[in-house]
């Protein structure tokens, strides 16, 4: 389990690297959408651990083959982490507006904007909202850490 969770750590590097690099040099919302699913990718992989530690624990026979069936799956084996289930919603949001029509606006700019119109609402994601998703999925990857492994002895060793 620890490998994925090794594997997750590189996927959040590459993430750190699109906002602080790429979105530096390259203003567009194509970049946004690449960090985007970089977020979900790390999720999804993150996902696997949970699961993973649930079929090592004998609580399910095999690993559903979606992403979407691994996270509701995680929710269901999980429901009693109610932390858990705030990540899960996050990763529900992401998906949400990864897969709904989407414009662009002040592309080439500082406040490059990727705009989903939603039924009720406008989600507007910029450089900014990234950086604060960049943080949040660092406090997730911390916590699947001590849930799946436990606390490390040296906690910056590991992080």
């Amino acid at each position: 389990m620890e490998e994925y969770l090794l594997e997750a750590r590189e996927e959040l590097k590459r993430l750190e690297h699109i906002i602080y690099v790429s979105l530096k040099y390259t203003r567009t919302v194509d970049v946004i959408i690449n960090a985007l699913n970089r977020l979900v990718s790390t999720f999804d992989l993150i996902w696997e651990v949970f699961l993973e530690k649930a079929k090592e624990e004998g609580r399910i026979d095999n690993l559903p083959k979606s992403p979407g069936l691994r996270a509701t799956r995680v929710r269901e084996l999980y429901s009693e982490d109610l932390e858990l289930g705030k990540y899960l919603s996050f990763y529900t949001f992401l998906k949400l507006i990864l897969n709904s029509p989407h414009k662009r606006r002040q592309e080439y700019r500082r406040h490059v904007t990727y705009i989903v119109e939603q039924e009720n609402s406008t989600v507007e994601i910029k450089i900014d909202n990234l950086m604060n998703c960049e943080k949040y999925i660092h406090r997730f990857y911390h916590h699947a850490w001590i849930s799946i492994m436990g606390k490390p002895e040296h906690e910056e060793d590991e992080f």
